[in-house]
């Protein structure tokens, strides 16, 4: 099988622990990407926090593309062209927001290159302006000062506190959003039905691609869908071990560039 697209997982699979990508893991990219092969970053990030990976890649020269949260956003990185999007529905932050004060805990969402938050000092909050990249905008209120509509909010917080609040908003908002942990410490709350498998097969079909000519690799339970979804889906050794389970091949961790491992088993078959 000739592979024409390869989906990356960013946090844990792309990156080492240093969140940077690894002279080899890029060194094998940009070959795969002379050879014709195009890359998708998708991850839960927001867009901005996606950027300079992609720039490192020189994907807008071998257009690539961008699935930013969690595939809530699909970017052409060449023309910059949205292709597709889904945002939260205007009517559910208020109790996003209400949740989030009744548990004590931040919420926050993004703009531009931006995070937005009434709790910028938290650790859990500059935690993830940490892996994005980007700058702490404190607001005297949440409701009042965001701009609507969200493609995602994030509460934040201790992993036990967070068991209540993701069990809360499951039930409260069952089917009109989707709620689950990126990480123990995340509570991800973001457009119903958003998944890297459902927007990878929008891309696809705008493409004229195969799902069996994409390879994707990832670690988290939020990568399980498109590992299934790929024509070779793909596990990292630290993965979650459901994930492991569900790929059709386990490569080494992110710490020993278990990404360029695996392209390099397997762009054998596209040479």
């Amino acid at each position: 099988m000739t592979y024409k697209l390869i989906v990356l997982d960013l946090d844990g699979t792309l990156t080492n622990s240093k969140k940077e990508i690894t002279p080899r893991n890029k060194e094998v990219l940009i070959r795969a990407q002379e050879q014709g092969v195009r890359l998708v970053l998708a991850s839960g990030r927001p867009t901005y926090g996606i950027v300079p990976l992609a720039d490192e890649l020189r994907m807008s020269e071998f257009n690539g593309f961008i699935l930013s949260y969690n595939g809530g956003e699909i970017i052409d990185w060449q023309t910059k062209e949205m292709m597709y999007e889904n945002v939260l529905p205007d009517e559910v932050i208020p109790a996003l927001y209400a949740c989030a004060k009744k548990h004590q805990l931040p919420i926050l969402t993004y703009h531009g290159a931006e995070i937005i938050t009434e709790q910028p000092d938290d650790v859990y909050v500059q935690k993830e302006a940490f892996l994005n990249k980007m700058a702490v905008r404190k607001v005297t209120n949440f409701l009042e000062e965001v701009t609507l509509p969200l493609p995602k909010c994030l509460i934040v917080g201790d992993p036990e506190k967070l068991i209540a609040v993701e069990s809360e908003l499951s039930l409260l908002l069952q089917g009109e959003i989707n709620v689950f942990r990126s990480e123990p410490y995340f509570l991800e709350l973001v457009p119903q039905g958003i998944d890297k498998a459902m927007s990878l097969q929008v891309l696809i079909e705008k493409l004229g691609v195969s799902r069996e000519e994409m390879m994707a690799i990832g670690d988290g339970y939020n990568d399980l869908s498109m590992i299934r979804y790929a024509g070779m889906g793909i596990a990292m050794e630290n993965a979650q071990e459901p994930v492991k389970k569900a790929a059709d091949y386990v490569t080494l961790s992110n710490e020993e560039d278990g990404v360029a491992v695996a392209i390099e088993k397997f762009m054998e078959k596209t040479e």
